[in-house]
């Protein structure tokens, strides 16, 4: 009787500790609840009644997991990740041997100073590298995901496109007087910014002014300023200039506002900007070097002035200024410089039998036999879940149950701390007999 109490107390203890520890991790991200399930003992021999034989006692069968999903937190971070569905995130503690890896359900992840996705033990999130164009994935082995700091490689201003429509109805200026630095020179302007081969970016203006020497006719100039301030850009073979020597061209328009001709002249056309970069040249001798400003889809409608198109094709070197993981997985890094680059895309696993998992704290898990392989896939794709970013997945604990749970193991505990005290007492009564 004494050994049928005591493993009734160290089963009830099991149960408490078990109950205990899942209401300690109610707020443990990614947490899964386990449970105790315990048999009955029962010994047999040769000389014993199995119809008259009381059993031996309890024994702890398995504390179990119970895989089934918690609930959605949302925050304002996109590096949180929560699994909808079957799958875990793959991490590594070592950056090298990606090979040595486990699985978790915890999303929350973090840059850290290597610019590697990390989760808060610093361990290295696992994914698959893709082509930054298409965003598809090039090899299924999986490797630290990399978020660079920075994108892109500098690359100068060769050609810049502009639609415009100038109003027929604009204000007559004289082209003789025209001072960029004097708004009532000229009827409207434009800034865009150029890159030279360094990256450096430079303010261009452009000044539209309608001739009142000739009909539909507009004198276009430019400008370009740098650290040193705003200087004219002169054209050479144009045929729209200044008594200051600032030379421009001519857009001339038929009478239904689409544009005639266009002047763009020939050769250099500015000065070296920038110190070690190459020179900025519109529409200059040195093909290498040539800034095409195209006006050729300019217009001169009775609306009012318009920019109807701007493409320009330099960029300077881009840092990162914002994550975001879609639906499939992929993590998308938007840099200062425009760019949109698709960096990765997070590795989901599964095994066949969750329950023969491998606990290893922490809120992870590493295959085993029992377990089955790890199977290795996409978001959103087979059996795999969907990633949903921004979310982050709780634990599964149902705190009511586990307060029920937890007088249920107190009161077991009572009741075979009282069977031990009465087989005690019993055994005291016999041996004071005389």
């Amino acid at each position: 009787m004494s050994y049928v109490s005591l493993s009734g107390l160290s089963a009830a203890q099991l149960d408490l500790n078990t109950t205990s520890n899942n209401i300690a991790n109610a707020n443990t991200y990614g947490f899964k609840e386990s449970r105790a399930e315990f048999g009955d003992v029962y010994s047999n021999s040769l000389f014993t009644n199995a119809k008259t034989t009381p059993g031996k006692g309890v024994q702890v069968n398995k504390v179990a997991q119970q895989f089934h999903e918690g609930s959605s937190i949302y925050t304002n971070n996109p590096m949180d990740l929560r699994i909808s569905g079957t799958g875990f995130f793959a991490v590594a503690k070592d950056r090298l041997v990606p090979q040595q890896n486990e699985l978790t359900r915890n999303g929350a992840f973090h840059i850290n100073h290597d610019n590697y996705l990390v989760t808060s033990n610093d361990e290295y999130l696992l994914g698959y590298n893709v082509n930054p164009e298409t965003g598809d994935v090039l090899s299924y082995e999986s490797s630290p995901i990399n978020i660079p700091a920075e994108f892109g490689k500098p690359k100068q201003t060769s050609n810049i496109d502009v639609g415009v429509n100038l109003p027929a109805n604009g204000d007559l200026k004289d082209p003789a007087l025209f001072d960029f630095e004097d708004p009532e020179t000229y009827n409207r302007s434009t800034s865009s910014t150029i890159y030279d081969s360094m990256g450096q970016a430079y303010k261009m203006t452009t000044y539209y002014l309608k001739d009142q020497t000739q009909p539909n006719t507009w004198q276009v100039y430019y400008t370009m300023t740098d650290s040193a301030g705003e200087k004219p850009i002169n054209i050479v073979g144009g045929d729209a200039a200044t008594p200051t020597g600032h030379v421009g061209h001519t857009l001339k328009f038929n009478n239904d506002g689409t544009l005639a001709s266009i002047n763009n002249g020939q050769n250099v056309v500015s000065e070296p900007l920038g110190a070690g970069a190459n020179p900025i040249n519109l529409n200059g001798a040195d093909i290498n070097q040539v800034l095409s400003f195209g006006l050729d889809s300019s217009t001169q409608f009775a609306a009012p002035f318009e920019l109807t198109k701007f493409d320009e094709d330099g960029a300077t070197t881009g840092f990162l200024t914002k994550v975001d993981v879609n639906e499939e997985g992929s993590i998308l890094g938007t840099y200062s410089n425009g760019e949109n680059v698709t960096l990765g895309r997070v590795a989901l696993v599964r095994v066949p039998n969750e329950q023969g998992l491998d606990k290893k704290g922490g809120t992870q898990w590493d295959s085993t036999n029992a377990s089955g392989d790890k199977i290795w896939g996409e978001s959103n794709k087979g059996s795999f879940g969907t990633i949903n970013s921004g979310t982050l997945e709780q634990s599964n604990i149902d705190m009511t149950q586990e307060l029920v749970d937890l007088i249920s193991a107190q009161r077991n505990f009572q009741a075979n701390s009282r069977a031990l005290e009465v087989h005690n007492q019993t055994q005291q009564t016999i041996l004071q007999i005389r």
